[in-house]
């Protein structure tokens, strides 16, 4: 027994002994001069014990401080209150952080509106040193005629950025949030530029059409929707505008281009359009003042790549080109108009003219969540999509304004379509793969209010003016962000009666990426990730 309890002592474990030495390391810290080295394990265990106790002492200050929230949750300790500061470099607790797993189905949460007012119509600084109203920036009599029918009563943030720059000349990337102004920012200027140096009216009896100013954009519904605020602007003024879509024969384009009055000055068309009608010597860029690439994501797409660079090719935008302009400066002043821009966006420019000569107007709110419109965001299984978009439908009153709801595919859409005609909901359908006989008058008609349920693809998610809709519904969770900030600004645009709110359905893993980088953006109050609105990027040596 004696020899057993010997050895035993002899071959006492380790632990005793850490601990032993760990008392002697203790009491010679006491020691002035003597330095103890704690192990990184133990480091570690203390930081992440201080953090949660940080984190538990935040969460109790947040539940003992009530106030209006910035992200609400169905577990109210992952509610965000509006005055609580995420650090740049901190990792919130997110919402979604476990929606991966199949028992995240029925989580929910959503952003609450921070303010009343689209960021557009927030009143400039007092030091900002921009006219607060249209006629203070200088424009042309005529075209301030023009913009009473318009009942805008000053100009929105991007306006007053855009139109004086403009003004001066100079080719832009004209970057802001949807629905605050854009096309307004850079009309006026352009036909005020127009209307500044007159030039008598080409001939155009049986030569192709000459236009000065050129807006390419990338739908035929687009087209129509700013060629309307052109042609209003442009009366008073006594300038014509026409407009070039196609989906005919060459014949309907030629009917177009010379249609009376003739001598156009302004020209809106769709890429194929053009395309087309340069071929086909029924236009000529010539006499061209001023091109405007609007929604310049959308015209980047691989549909319309190479029939953009080819109107491009036939524009005099390389420096030194035959006309009045000034010594090295391009003749045509080029504008490039969107929310969100694309990479290779300045590789295609920078093969017809100098991008480095490009000036970037970009507004505060760009690629920011829109801070003035609630959004939900419901984890879901698929099969529960279509009860919660029929119980959403029922539960929306017949004054709340229009409905949009969004799906990834045409086949979705009519899919959808069908389902809404069984429970007898008036809607209209919207995706292109329709004909153009189809699409002519569908939105127009959703616009007037005839119909208030209009189910679309991203078609419908690039600059339309969607004033009267009040409810955007993501029945396919988009694709990228840039999508998603595109369809969130079809609600709460400037001139609409009220903010709105946008409802998402979340479904598949890859969808719960983008939301995940959707809340933290919220909650870190940043721009989402990934977004550009620089186009001084040389192109790729060789590209």
């Amino acid at each position: 027994m004696a020899l057993s309890r010997g050895g035993t002592a002899a071959a006492l474990p380790l632990l005793p002994r850490r601990l032993a030495a760990t008392r002697a390391a203790a009491a010679g810290a006491q020691a002035p001069g003597n330095v103890v080295r704690v192990p990184w394990a133990l480091r570690l265990r203390l930081q992440r014990g201080a953090q949660r106790r940080r984190r538990g002492q935040g969460e109790a200050a947040a539940a003992a401080r009530p106030g209006k929230l910035l992200l609400r949750s169905r577990r109210p300790e992952l509610s965000q209150p509006r005055w609580q500061t995420v650090g740049r470099w901190e990792r919130p607790q997110l919402v979604s952080a476990g929606w991966k797993h199949r028992k995240a189905c029925g989580d929910y949460f959503q952003l609450e509106p921070s303010q009343e007012a689209a960021p557009g119509l927030q009143a400039p600084p007092p030091d900002a040193g921009q006219g607060p109203s249209f006629a203070e920036m200088g424009l042309q009599p005529a075209l301030l005629a023009g913009l009473e029918g318009f009942s805008i009563g000053r100009p929105t943030a991007v306006q007053r950025l855009a139109i004086p720059a403009l003004r001066r000349g100079r080719s832009a990337l004209c970057a802001a949030e949807t629905g605050s102004g854009k096309t307004l920012a850079y009309l006026l200027p352009l036909l005020d530029e127009l209307l500044s140096r007159p030039d008598g009216p080409a001939s155009e009896a049986a030569g192709p059409a000459s236009p000065r100013g050129l807006v390419v954009l990338p739908s035929r519904e687009l087209a129509a929707q700013v060629g309307a605020v052109a042609a209003a602007l442009c009366r008073p003024a006594g300038l014509q505008v026409r407009g070039l879509t196609g989906g005919g024969a060459a014949g309907g384009l030629r009917r177009q281009l010379r249609a009376p009055p003739p001598g156009a000055a302004v020209l809106l068309g769709t890429p194929g359009a053009l395309r087309e009608a340069l071929r086909r010597r029924f236009l000529a860029l010539g006499r061209l003042r001023w091109m405007v690439l609007d929604e310049a994501d959308a015209l980047m797409d691989d549909s319309f790549v190479e029939p953009l660079e080819e109107i491009l090719a036939h524009a005099p935008l390389a420096a030194g080109a035959p006309g009045p302009a000034g010594p090295g400066e391009a003749r045509t002043q080029v504008v490039v108009v969107g929310a969100t821009f694309p990479a290779g966006l300045s590789q295609t420019l920078g093969k017809f003219t100098d991008v480095g000569r490009f000036v970037t107007l970009a507004t505060q709110s760009l690629h920011r969540l829109p801070p003035h419109v609630q959004q939900k965001f419901f984890r879901l299984k698929g099969r529960d999509k279509l009860p919660e978009l029929l119980q959403l439908l029922k539960e929306h009153p017949a004054s709340g304004g229009a409905v949009l709801i969004f799906c990834n595919s045409a086949s979705t859409v009519n899919w959808l379509g069908y389902v809404l005609d069984d429970h007898k909901i008036k809607h209209l359908r919207l995706q292109g793969q329709m004909s153009a006989a189809a699409r002519a008058g569908i939105f127009a008609s959703f616009q007037k209010g005839d119909v208030s349920v209009l189910v679309c693809t991203d078609l419908a998610s690039r600059g339309l003016d969607t004033s009267s809709v009040q409810l955007v519904v993501n029945y396919d969770f988009p694709d990228t962000l840039q999508d998603y900030l595109h369809r969130v600004g079809r609600v709460g645009r400037v001139g609409s009666k009220a903010p709105g709110a946008v409802v998402s359905f979340v479904t598949h893993r890859w969808d719960v990426d983008l939301v995940r980088k959707i809340e933290t953006a919220a909650r870190k109050r940043t721009g989402l990730p990934g977004m550009d609105s620089s186009i001084n990027k040389p192109p790729p040596k060789g590209g």
